[in-house]
Protein backbone atom coordinates (compact mmCIF):
# COMPACT_ATOMS: atom_id res chain seq x y z
CA UNK A 1 0.00 0.00 0.00
CA UNK A 2 1.41 3.46 -1.05
CA UNK A 3 1.88 5.87 1.35
CA UNK A 4 1.51 9.93 1.32
CA UNK A 5 2.83 12.71 3.06
CA UNK A 6 1.31 16.12 3.41
CA UNK A 7 2.79 19.04 1.08
CA UNK A 8 3.89 21.06 4.35
CA UNK A 9 5.93 17.68 5.75
CA UNK A 10 7.12 17.14 1.60
CA UNK A 11 8.51 21.07 2.39
CA UNK A 12 10.71 20.05 5.56
CA UNK A 13 11.91 16.71 4.05
CA UNK A 14 13.18 18.64 1.22
CA UNK A 15 14.88 22.09 3.47
CA UNK A 16 16.41 18.44 6.14
CA UNK A 17 18.11 17.14 2.39
CA UNK A 18 19.65 20.75 1.18
CA UNK A 19 20.26 22.43 4.59
CA UNK A 20 20.26 19.70 7.59
CA UNK A 21 17.88 19.54 10.17
CA UNK A 22 19.23 20.24 13.92
CA UNK A 23 18.86 17.84 17.04
CA UNK A 24 18.37 18.89 19.70
CA UNK A 25 20.12 17.15 22.81
CA UNK A 26 17.78 16.84 25.16
CA UNK A 27 16.22 13.52 24.40
CA UNK A 28 13.65 14.37 22.48
CA UNK A 29 13.56 12.41 18.66
CA UNK A 30 13.95 14.52 15.81
CA UNK A 31 14.08 12.96 12.43
CA UNK A 32 16.76 14.33 9.89
CA UNK A 33 20.40 13.84 10.08
CA UNK A 34 21.97 14.66 13.63
CA UNK A 35 23.77 18.44 13.30
CA UNK A 36 24.08 18.91 16.73
CA UNK A 37 26.72 21.64 17.29
CA UNK A 38 29.73 20.09 20.14
CA UNK A 39 31.86 22.40 21.15
CA UNK A 40 35.41 20.43 21.07
CA UNK A 41 37.09 19.74 25.11
CA UNK A 42 40.63 21.92 25.23
CA UNK A 43 42.77 21.24 28.58
CA UNK A 44 43.46 24.29 30.51
CA UNK A 45 46.80 24.44 31.32
CA UNK A 46 48.32 22.48 34.04
CA UNK A 47 47.51 23.94 37.40
CA UNK A 48 50.42 24.97 39.75
CA UNK A 49 49.09 22.86 42.77
CA UNK A 50 49.21 19.77 40.34
CA UNK A 51 52.83 20.53 38.64
CA UNK A 52 54.36 17.09 37.94
CA UNK A 53 51.56 15.21 39.89
CA UNK A 54 50.09 14.99 35.99
CA UNK A 55 53.17 13.71 34.82
CA UNK A 56 51.99 9.50 35.37
CA UNK A 57 48.26 11.23 33.67
CA UNK A 58 46.55 8.93 31.49
CA UNK A 59 43.55 8.44 29.19
CA UNK A 60 41.05 6.10 30.39
CA UNK A 61 38.51 3.73 28.48
CA UNK A 62 35.29 3.20 29.49
CA UNK A 63 34.23 -0.84 30.48
CA UNK A 64 31.06 -1.47 30.87
CA UNK A 65 29.79 -3.64 33.43
CA UNK A 66 29.39 -7.38 33.14
CA UNK A 67 26.24 -7.49 34.17
CA UNK A 68 23.41 -4.80 34.62
CA UNK A 69 19.57 -4.58 35.47
CA UNK A 70 17.16 -2.90 33.74
CA UNK A 71 15.55 0.06 35.09
CA UNK A 72 12.51 2.36 34.69
CA UNK A 73 13.72 5.86 34.57
CA UNK A 74 11.74 8.52 36.56
CA UNK A 75 9.38 10.47 34.83
CA UNK A 76 10.09 13.66 36.62
CA UNK A 77 12.54 15.21 38.43
CA UNK A 78 12.73 17.85 41.27
CA UNK A 79 16.30 18.92 40.71
CA UNK A 80 18.68 19.60 37.37
CA UNK A 81 22.25 19.14 37.28
CA UNK A 82 23.74 20.50 33.99
CA UNK A 83 27.29 19.14 32.80
CA UNK A 84 28.97 21.29 30.14
CA UNK A 85 31.59 18.19 28.73
CA UNK A 86 33.70 21.07 26.79
CA UNK A 87 34.68 23.04 29.89
CA UNK A 88 37.40 20.88 31.24
CA UNK A 89 38.79 22.13 35.11
CA UNK A 90 41.81 19.52 34.78
CA UNK A 91 42.97 16.63 33.66
CA UNK A 92 42.08 13.72 36.40
CA UNK A 93 45.89 13.51 38.42
CA UNK A 94 46.61 9.47 38.98
CA UNK A 95 47.28 10.18 42.68
CA UNK A 96 43.81 11.45 43.45
CA UNK A 97 43.05 8.83 46.07
CA UNK A 98 46.25 7.65 47.69
CA UNK A 99 46.25 6.17 51.30
CA UNK A 100 48.54 5.34 53.99
CA UNK A 101 50.17 2.43 55.67
CA UNK A 102 51.88 2.46 59.17
CA UNK A 103 53.91 0.62 61.07
CA UNK A 104 51.56 -1.48 63.50
CA UNK A 105 48.96 -3.10 60.50
CA UNK A 106 51.37 -6.49 59.82
CA UNK A 107 53.19 -7.01 57.49
CA UNK A 108 50.51 -6.79 54.88
CA UNK A 109 52.34 -8.80 52.06
CA UNK A 110 50.97 -12.12 54.27
CA UNK A 111 47.21 -11.15 54.52
CA UNK A 112 45.58 -12.40 51.42
CA UNK A 113 42.46 -10.86 51.95
CA UNK A 114 43.75 -7.33 52.77
CA UNK A 115 45.94 -7.27 49.62
CA UNK A 116 42.80 -8.32 47.32
CA UNK A 117 41.35 -4.92 48.66
CA UNK A 118 43.76 -2.99 47.91
CA UNK A 119 44.42 -4.11 44.76
CA UNK A 120 41.12 -3.59 44.05
CA UNK A 121 41.19 -0.37 45.40
CA UNK A 122 44.18 0.42 43.77
CA UNK A 123 44.71 3.97 45.66
CA UNK A 124 48.03 4.90 43.21
CA UNK A 125 49.64 6.12 46.07
CA UNK A 126 50.81 4.46 49.13
CA UNK A 127 52.24 6.78 52.01
CA UNK A 128 55.13 4.60 54.26
CA UNK A 129 55.95 4.54 57.47
CA UNK A 130 53.31 6.86 58.35
CA UNK A 131 52.69 10.60 60.58
CA UNK A 132 54.59 11.05 63.68
CA UNK A 133 55.83 7.70 63.82
CA UNK A 134 58.07 8.56 60.60
CA UNK A 135 60.47 10.48 63.23
CA UNK A 136 61.13 7.95 65.32
CA UNK A 137 61.97 5.68 62.72
CA UNK A 138 64.91 4.28 61.51
CA UNK A 139 64.86 2.83 58.01
CA UNK A 140 67.77 0.64 57.66
CA UNK A 141 68.31 -0.42 61.40
CA UNK A 142 67.51 -3.82 63.21
CA UNK A 143 64.84 -4.48 65.97
CA UNK A 144 65.88 -2.09 69.17
CA UNK A 145 69.66 -1.25 67.40
CA UNK A 146 69.33 2.90 67.11
CA UNK A 147 72.19 4.59 65.84
CA UNK A 148 74.31 5.59 68.14
CA UNK A 149 73.93 9.28 68.41
CA UNK A 150 70.30 8.63 69.22
CA UNK A 151 69.21 9.45 72.64
CA UNK A 152 67.39 7.03 74.87
CA UNK A 153 64.85 9.29 76.00
CA UNK A 154 63.17 12.13 73.87
CA UNK A 155 61.93 15.56 75.43
CA UNK A 156 57.94 16.27 75.37
CA UNK A 157 56.49 19.36 74.53
CA UNK A 158 55.85 19.95 78.57
CA UNK A 159 59.26 19.22 79.03
CA UNK A 160 59.61 15.81 80.66
CA UNK A 161 61.33 13.08 79.27
CA UNK A 162 59.83 9.61 77.93
CA UNK A 163 61.73 5.98 76.37
CA UNK A 164 62.28 7.10 72.47
CA UNK A 165 60.14 4.10 71.49
CA UNK A 166 62.46 4.25 68.52
CA UNK A 167 60.56 1.78 64.95
CA UNK A 168 63.00 -0.16 62.89
CA UNK A 169 62.65 -0.84 58.88
CA UNK A 170 64.25 -4.41 59.19
CA UNK A 171 62.13 -5.55 61.84
CA UNK A 172 60.58 -8.50 60.29
CA UNK A 173 57.79 -9.39 63.22
CA UNK A 174 54.43 -10.08 62.37
CA UNK A 175 52.79 -7.12 64.24
CA UNK A 176 54.59 -4.36 61.90
CA UNK A 177 55.32 -3.39 58.62
CA UNK A 178 59.29 -3.65 57.26
CA UNK A 179 60.47 -1.51 54.87
CA UNK A 180 61.09 -4.38 52.02
CA UNK A 181 57.69 -5.37 52.42
CA UNK A 182 56.62 -2.49 52.27
CA UNK A 183 58.19 -2.43 47.89
CA UNK A 184 56.61 -5.64 48.13
CA UNK A 185 53.12 -4.40 48.51
CA UNK A 186 53.91 -1.60 45.70
CA UNK A 187 55.07 -3.74 43.45
CA UNK A 188 52.28 -6.77 44.02
CA UNK A 189 49.13 -4.36 44.53
CA UNK A 190 51.05 -2.20 41.57
CA UNK A 191 50.61 0.94 43.53
CA UNK A 192 53.63 3.37 44.08
CA UNK A 193 54.92 4.84 47.30
CA UNK A 194 55.50 7.92 49.20
CA UNK A 195 58.31 8.62 51.99
CA UNK A 196 58.05 9.89 54.80
CA UNK A 197 61.93 10.54 56.01
CA UNK A 198 62.96 11.05 59.69
CA UNK A 199 63.56 15.09 60.41
CA UNK A 200 63.25 14.54 63.85
CA UNK A 201 66.93 12.89 64.29
CA UNK A 202 68.22 15.82 62.68
CA UNK A 203 66.92 17.88 66.20
CA UNK A 204 67.82 15.36 68.71
CA UNK A 205 70.61 13.38 67.31
CA UNK A 206 73.71 13.95 70.15
CA UNK A 207 76.40 13.78 66.97
CA UNK A 208 78.57 16.79 66.45
CA UNK A 209 76.49 17.55 63.22
CA UNK A 210 72.85 16.13 63.66
CA UNK A 211 71.15 17.89 60.63
CA UNK A 212 74.40 15.91 58.56
CA UNK A 213 73.62 12.79 59.87
CA UNK A 214 69.87 12.79 59.53
CA UNK A 215 70.37 13.81 55.82
CA UNK A 216 72.79 11.21 55.06
CA UNK A 217 70.59 8.48 56.45
CA UNK A 218 67.92 10.13 53.80
CA UNK A 219 70.04 10.28 51.22
CA UNK A 220 70.87 6.45 52.17
CA UNK A 221 67.36 5.31 51.73
CA UNK A 222 67.35 7.23 48.14
CA UNK A 223 70.54 5.10 47.07
CA UNK A 224 68.78 1.98 48.52
CA UNK A 225 65.01 2.92 46.61
CA UNK A 226 66.81 3.51 43.40
CA UNK A 227 64.23 4.96 41.71
CA UNK A 228 61.43 2.95 42.78
CA UNK A 229 59.65 5.93 44.83
CA UNK A 230 59.20 9.80 43.11
CA UNK A 231 57.64 11.35 45.97
CA UNK A 232 59.42 12.34 49.43
CA UNK A 233 58.50 14.21 51.84
CA UNK A 234 60.83 15.98 55.29
CA UNK A 235 59.24 15.16 58.36
CA UNK A 236 55.26 14.79 59.41
CA UNK A 237 53.61 17.99 61.16
CA UNK A 238 56.72 18.77 62.12
CA UNK A 239 55.57 22.53 63.48
CA UNK A 240 53.32 20.47 65.96
CA UNK A 241 54.16 19.75 69.79
CA UNK A 242 53.75 16.40 69.66
CA UNK A 243 56.05 15.44 67.20
CA UNK A 244 59.47 14.16 68.14
CA UNK A 245 62.34 17.16 67.76
CA UNK A 246 59.97 19.90 68.43
CA UNK A 247 61.54 20.55 71.61
CA UNK A 248 65.19 18.76 72.67
CA UNK A 249 67.56 18.57 75.23
CA UNK A 250 70.27 21.59 74.59
CA UNK A 251 72.76 19.99 76.84
CA UNK A 252 73.12 16.82 74.18
CA UNK A 253 73.29 19.31 71.15
CA UNK A 254 76.12 19.83 69.61
CA UNK A 255 75.60 22.11 66.69
CA UNK A 256 73.59 25.41 68.99
CA UNK A 257 70.47 24.55 67.95
CA UNK A 258 67.38 25.99 69.92
CA UNK A 259 65.29 23.95 72.93
CA UNK A 260 61.86 24.58 70.56
CA UNK A 261 62.05 24.36 66.36
CA UNK A 262 60.91 27.42 64.24
CA UNK A 263 59.62 26.83 60.80
CA UNK A 264 62.68 28.67 59.70
CA UNK A 265 65.05 26.02 61.14
CA UNK A 266 63.31 23.42 59.45
CA UNK A 267 62.91 25.32 56.22
CA UNK A 268 67.09 25.66 56.49
CA UNK A 269 67.75 21.75 57.45
CA UNK A 270 65.09 21.02 54.43
CA UNK A 271 67.76 22.39 52.00
CA UNK A 272 70.16 20.08 53.34
CA UNK A 273 68.26 17.45 53.06
CA UNK A 274 66.87 18.25 49.69
CA UNK A 275 70.26 18.65 48.54
CA UNK A 276 71.75 15.83 50.21
CA UNK A 277 68.96 13.10 48.32
CA UNK A 278 69.18 15.13 45.59
CA UNK A 279 72.67 14.49 45.18
CA UNK A 280 71.99 10.98 45.77
CA UNK A 281 69.06 10.85 43.32
CA UNK A 282 71.50 12.01 40.50
CA UNK A 283 74.23 9.07 41.09
CA UNK A 284 71.81 6.76 40.77
CA UNK A 285 70.47 8.68 37.51
CA UNK A 286 66.91 8.77 39.12
CA UNK A 287 64.75 11.57 39.24
CA UNK A 288 62.67 12.80 42.73
CA UNK A 289 60.58 15.38 43.76
CA UNK A 290 60.88 16.15 48.02
CA UNK A 291 58.16 18.07 49.67
CA UNK A 292 58.23 20.47 52.93
CA UNK A 293 55.95 20.33 55.77
CA UNK A 294 53.05 23.43 55.81
CA UNK A 295 50.70 24.07 58.16
CA UNK A 296 47.15 24.09 56.21
CA UNK A 297 45.21 27.12 58.23
CA UNK A 298 45.55 30.54 59.64
CA UNK A 299 47.19 30.37 63.13
CA UNK A 300 45.01 30.05 65.84
CA UNK A 301 45.98 32.19 69.45
CA UNK A 302 46.10 29.17 71.31
CA UNK A 303 49.04 27.68 68.89
CA UNK A 304 52.59 27.48 69.75
CA UNK A 305 54.55 30.25 68.81
CA UNK A 306 56.25 27.80 66.69
CA UNK A 307 52.76 26.51 65.02
CA UNK A 308 51.98 30.49 64.86
CA UNK A 309 54.99 31.00 62.53
CA UNK A 310 55.59 28.00 60.72
CA UNK A 311 54.83 28.72 57.54
CA UNK A 312 56.61 32.40 57.20
CA UNK A 313 59.35 30.72 58.75
CA UNK A 314 59.28 27.77 56.13
CA UNK A 315 59.04 30.03 53.32
CA UNK A 316 62.33 32.59 54.90
CA UNK A 317 64.17 29.17 55.44
CA UNK A 318 63.40 26.75 52.44
CA UNK A 319 62.90 29.64 49.76
CA UNK A 320 61.86 27.78 46.58
CA UNK A 321 63.97 24.59 47.71
CA UNK A 322 60.66 22.75 48.04
CA UNK A 323 59.53 20.61 44.59
CA UNK A 324 55.79 21.03 46.76
CA UNK A 325 54.21 21.00 50.16
CA UNK A 326 52.05 19.09 51.92
CA UNK A 327 49.36 19.95 54.19
CA UNK A 328 47.02 17.72 56.46
CA UNK A 329 43.48 18.27 57.40
CA UNK A 330 41.17 15.94 59.97
CA UNK A 331 38.19 18.43 58.70
CA UNK A 332 35.59 18.45 61.67
CA UNK A 333 36.01 20.13 65.17
CA UNK A 334 38.74 18.06 66.98
CA UNK A 335 36.89 15.06 69.39
CA UNK A 336 33.39 16.66 69.07
CA UNK A 337 30.34 14.22 68.60
CA UNK A 338 29.51 16.43 65.22
CA UNK A 339 26.56 14.96 63.60
CA UNK A 340 26.12 14.33 59.71
CA UNK A 341 25.46 17.83 58.34
CA UNK A 342 28.62 19.07 59.63
CA UNK A 343 30.88 16.11 59.16
CA UNK A 344 29.10 16.65 55.14
CA UNK A 345 29.48 20.64 55.05
CA UNK A 346 33.00 20.15 55.69
CA UNK A 347 34.21 18.53 53.16
CA UNK A 348 33.22 21.72 51.29
CA UNK A 349 34.19 24.63 53.14
CA UNK A 350 37.24 23.33 54.78
CA UNK A 351 38.89 22.36 51.57
CA UNK A 352 38.46 25.59 49.75
CA UNK A 353 39.47 27.78 52.92
CA UNK A 354 43.00 25.25 52.87
CA UNK A 355 44.39 25.85 49.12
CA UNK A 356 43.33 29.51 49.57
CA UNK A 357 45.75 29.77 52.48
CA UNK A 358 48.09 27.63 51.19
CA UNK A 359 48.48 30.04 47.90
CA UNK A 360 48.11 33.21 50.02
CA UNK A 361 51.18 31.77 52.08
CA UNK A 362 53.36 30.95 48.77
CA UNK A 363 52.56 34.17 47.05
CA UNK A 364 52.59 36.65 50.83
CA UNK A 365 56.51 34.86 50.56
CA UNK A 366 57.22 35.97 47.13
CA UNK A 367 57.83 32.51 45.91
CA UNK A 368 56.65 29.75 43.35
CA UNK A 369 53.28 27.89 43.28
CA UNK A 370 54.52 24.82 43.55
CA UNK A 371 52.13 20.96 43.85
CA UNK A 372 50.44 20.85 46.68
CA UNK A 373 49.26 17.51 48.52
CA UNK A 374 46.60 16.54 50.94
CA UNK A 375 49.03 14.04 52.26
CA UNK A 376 46.77 12.74 55.35
CA UNK A 377 42.80 13.45 55.47
CA UNK A 378 40.16 12.28 57.52
CA UNK A 379 37.46 13.45 60.40
CA UNK A 380 38.14 14.24 63.71
CA UNK A 381 34.54 13.45 65.17
CA UNK A 382 34.52 11.28 67.77
CA UNK A 383 31.37 9.37 70.09
CA UNK A 384 28.89 7.80 67.57
CA UNK A 385 31.00 6.03 65.11
CA UNK A 386 31.30 8.92 63.03
CA UNK A 387 34.70 7.44 61.40
CA UNK A 388 33.62 3.90 61.00
CA UNK A 389 30.26 5.16 59.25
CA UNK A 390 28.46 5.61 55.55
CA UNK A 391 28.56 9.20 56.54
CA UNK A 392 32.59 9.43 56.04
CA UNK A 393 32.52 7.29 53.13
CA UNK A 394 29.85 10.17 51.61
CA UNK A 395 32.51 12.36 53.04
CA UNK A 396 35.40 10.93 51.36
CA UNK A 397 33.13 11.03 47.96
CA UNK A 398 33.35 15.16 48.94
CA UNK A 399 37.21 15.15 49.27
CA UNK A 400 38.31 13.32 46.76
CA UNK A 401 35.48 15.34 44.11
CA UNK A 402 36.32 19.04 46.10
CA UNK A 403 40.23 18.35 46.15
CA UNK A 404 39.95 17.50 42.10
CA UNK A 405 38.22 21.14 41.72
CA UNK A 406 40.67 22.60 43.72
CA UNK A 407 43.54 21.64 42.42
CA UNK A 408 45.48 19.80 44.96
CA UNK A 409 48.30 17.14 43.07
CA UNK A 410 47.70 14.56 45.32
CA UNK A 411 45.79 13.16 48.55
CA UNK A 412 46.25 10.42 51.01
CA UNK A 413 43.59 9.44 53.22
CA UNK A 414 44.38 8.06 56.66
CA UNK A 415 44.88 5.11 56.45
CA UNK A 416 44.37 2.09 55.64
CA UNK A 417 44.07 0.34 59.40
CA UNK A 418 44.02 1.76 63.00
CA UNK A 419 42.29 0.65 65.95
CA UNK A 420 38.38 0.34 66.69
CA UNK A 421 38.56 2.60 69.82
CA UNK A 422 34.69 2.01 70.18
CA UNK A 423 34.47 3.45 66.46
CA UNK A 424 37.01 6.10 66.04
CA UNK A 425 38.54 4.24 64.07
CA UNK A 426 39.92 5.93 60.96
CA UNK A 427 41.02 2.66 59.50
CA UNK A 428 39.46 1.84 56.25
CA UNK A 429 39.90 -1.88 56.79
CA UNK A 430 39.10 -3.55 60.42
CA UNK A 431 42.54 -4.67 61.83
CA UNK A 432 40.69 -7.72 64.04
CA UNK A 433 39.53 -5.67 66.90
CA UNK A 434 36.19 -4.55 65.47
CA UNK A 435 33.36 -6.08 67.65
CA UNK A 436 29.86 -7.91 66.71
CA UNK A 437 31.64 -10.94 65.03
CA UNK A 438 33.08 -8.80 61.78
CA UNK A 439 35.87 -10.48 60.16
CA UNK A 440 39.67 -9.44 59.90
CA UNK A 441 39.73 -6.61 57.47
CA UNK A 442 36.71 -6.40 56.23
CA UNK A 443 36.22 -3.14 54.48
CA UNK A 444 34.62 -0.01 56.10
CA UNK A 445 32.27 2.17 53.90
CA UNK A 446 34.67 4.87 53.25
CA UNK A 447 36.42 1.82 50.72
CA UNK A 448 33.22 1.30 48.97
CA UNK A 449 32.72 4.90 48.24
CA UNK A 450 36.26 5.27 47.45
CA UNK A 451 36.44 2.20 44.84
CA UNK A 452 33.03 3.42 43.04
CA UNK A 453 35.10 6.45 42.17
CA UNK A 454 38.44 5.51 41.33
CA UNK A 455 36.21 2.54 39.24
CA UNK A 456 33.90 5.16 37.40
CA UNK A 457 35.79 8.62 37.22
CA UNK A 458 37.23 9.69 34.16
CA UNK A 459 40.27 11.19 33.09
CA UNK A 460 38.83 14.94 32.91
CA UNK A 461 37.07 16.77 35.66
CA UNK A 462 34.27 19.01 33.64
CA UNK A 463 32.21 21.45 34.88
CA UNK A 464 28.78 20.74 36.54
CA UNK A 465 25.97 22.99 38.11
CA UNK A 466 23.08 21.59 40.35
CA UNK A 467 19.95 23.81 41.06
CA UNK A 468 19.97 22.69 44.33
CA UNK A 469 22.88 23.34 46.99
CA UNK A 470 22.35 19.52 48.53
CA UNK A 471 22.69 17.85 45.67
CA UNK A 472 26.61 17.53 44.87
CA UNK A 473 28.27 16.84 41.03
CA UNK A 474 31.70 16.25 39.91
CA UNK A 475 31.63 15.37 36.32
CA UNK A 476 34.37 13.71 34.24
CA UNK A 477 34.85 12.72 30.26
CA UNK A 478 36.75 9.79 29.55
CA UNK A 479 39.24 10.09 26.36
CA UNK A 480 36.75 7.07 25.13
CA UNK A 481 34.21 9.26 24.49
CA UNK A 482 31.74 8.44 27.61
CA UNK A 483 30.03 11.35 30.53
CA UNK A 484 30.45 10.04 34.04
CA UNK A 485 28.55 11.61 36.82
CA UNK A 486 29.53 11.37 40.88
CA UNK A 487 26.12 12.50 42.59
CA UNK A 488 26.67 12.65 46.40
CA UNK A 489 23.15 13.53 48.13
CA UNK A 490 23.31 16.19 51.49
CA UNK A 491 19.63 15.79 51.97
CA UNK A 492 17.52 14.44 54.65
CA UNK A 493 14.96 13.26 52.10
CA UNK A 494 14.81 11.33 48.86
CA UNK A 495 15.47 13.43 45.46
CA UNK A 496 15.35 12.76 42.03
CA UNK A 497 17.75 14.25 40.09
CA UNK A 498 17.53 14.60 36.31
CA UNK A 499 21.17 15.05 34.46
CA UNK A 500 21.90 17.16 31.02
CA UNK A 501 24.78 17.25 29.41
CA UNK A 502 25.97 20.18 26.94
CA UNK A 503 28.76 19.22 23.94
CA UNK A 504 27.79 15.61 24.01
CA UNK A 505 26.12 13.12 22.15
CA UNK A 506 24.64 10.56 24.71
CA UNK A 507 24.63 7.00 23.51
CA UNK A 508 21.60 4.76 24.01
CA UNK A 509 22.32 3.69 27.38
CA UNK A 510 23.47 5.00 31.11
CA UNK A 511 24.41 2.69 33.96
CA UNK A 512 24.73 3.89 37.77
CA UNK A 513 25.49 2.42 41.17
CA UNK A 514 23.61 3.94 44.39
CA UNK A 515 25.25 3.76 48.18
CA UNK A 516 23.09 3.99 50.79
CA UNK A 517 23.42 3.52 54.45
CA UNK A 518 21.76 0.99 56.49
CA UNK A 519 19.09 1.05 59.45
CA UNK A 520 21.91 0.65 62.04
CA UNK A 521 23.31 3.23 64.33
CA UNK A 522 21.26 6.09 63.67
CA UNK A 523 22.54 8.29 60.90
CA UNK A 524 25.98 6.88 61.45
CA UNK A 525 25.34 3.58 59.82
CA UNK A 526 28.37 1.35 59.95
CA UNK A 527 27.09 -0.56 56.62
CA UNK A 528 26.66 0.42 53.09
CA UNK A 529 24.41 -1.01 50.52
CA UNK A 530 25.16 -0.92 46.54
CA UNK A 531 22.34 -1.38 43.96
CA UNK A 532 19.99 -3.23 46.96
CA UNK A 533 22.82 -5.35 47.83
CA UNK A 534 23.84 -5.10 51.26
CA UNK A 535 25.98 -7.79 54.16
CA UNK A 536 25.40 -10.34 56.41
CA UNK A 537 28.04 -9.23 59.00
CA UNK A 538 26.99 -6.02 61.41
CA UNK A 539 29.33 -3.56 59.24
CA UNK A 540 30.70 -3.31 55.65
CA UNK A 541 29.24 -4.06 52.16
CA UNK A 542 28.41 -6.63 49.87
CA UNK A 543 31.34 -9.28 49.74
CA UNK A 544 30.73 -9.41 45.33
CA UNK A 545 31.20 -5.29 45.18
CA UNK A 546 33.72 -5.92 42.04
CA UNK A 547 30.59 -7.78 40.41
CA UNK A 548 27.28 -6.28 42.07
CA UNK A 549 24.65 -5.69 38.98
CA UNK A 550 24.45 -2.03 37.43
CA UNK A 551 21.43 -0.65 37.30
CA UNK A 552 20.89 0.45 33.20
CA UNK A 553 18.16 2.58 31.43
CA UNK A 554 18.05 3.96 28.08
CA UNK A 555 18.80 7.39 27.82
CA UNK A 556 15.70 8.10 24.83
CA UNK A 557 13.76 9.50 27.43
CA UNK A 558 16.41 11.51 29.60
CA UNK A 559 18.84 11.16 31.83
CA UNK A 560 17.04 10.85 35.85
CA UNK A 561 17.99 8.88 38.77
CA UNK A 562 16.63 8.55 42.88
CA UNK A 563 19.12 9.58 45.11
CA UNK A 564 18.10 8.95 48.79
CA UNK A 565 18.70 10.30 51.66
CA UNK A 566 22.11 10.48 52.16
CA UNK A 567 23.34 8.50 49.01
CA UNK A 568 26.01 8.18 46.66
CA UNK A 569 25.07 7.67 42.77
CA UNK A 570 28.19 6.79 40.33
CA UNK A 571 27.30 6.89 36.73
CA UNK A 572 28.54 6.60 33.27
CA UNK A 573 26.63 7.69 29.86
CA UNK A 574 27.60 5.97 27.22
CA UNK A 575 29.01 6.75 24.08
CA UNK A 576 26.64 6.29 20.55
Amino acid sequence: MKKYISINSYIVLLTCIFIGCKKTNTGGAVSGPDTTTIKPQVDPPVAGTIGFFLGDWEPRTYTPPASFTNTTVPAAAGVTVTIDRSNVLTKIPRSFAGNNSNLWMSQIVTESALMDHITTLHPHVIRFPGGSISDVFFWNADPNTPPADAPANLVQANGTTTAAGFWYGKNSADWTFSVENFYKLLQQSGNQGMITINYGYARYGKSNNPVAAAAHLAADWVRHDNGRTKYWEIGNENFGDWEAGYRINTADNKDAQPEYLTGQLYGQHFKIFADSMRKAAQQIGKTIYIGAVMSESAPQAWWTNTAKNWNSGLTTGAGNSPDFYIVHNYYTPYNLNSNADVVLNSALTVTTEMMNYVKQTITTAGLNIKPVILGEWNIFSTGSKQQVSHINGLHAVLVLGETLKKNFGMTARWDLANGWSNGDDHGMFNNGDEPDGVPKWNPRPAFYHMYYFQKLVGDRLVSAASTNTDILCYASSYTSGETGAILVSKAADTKTVEIKIDNFKKGARFIWYTLTGGGDNGEFSRKVIINGAGTNFAAGGPANYKTVSANAASTSNGIRVVLPAKSSVFLVVEKP
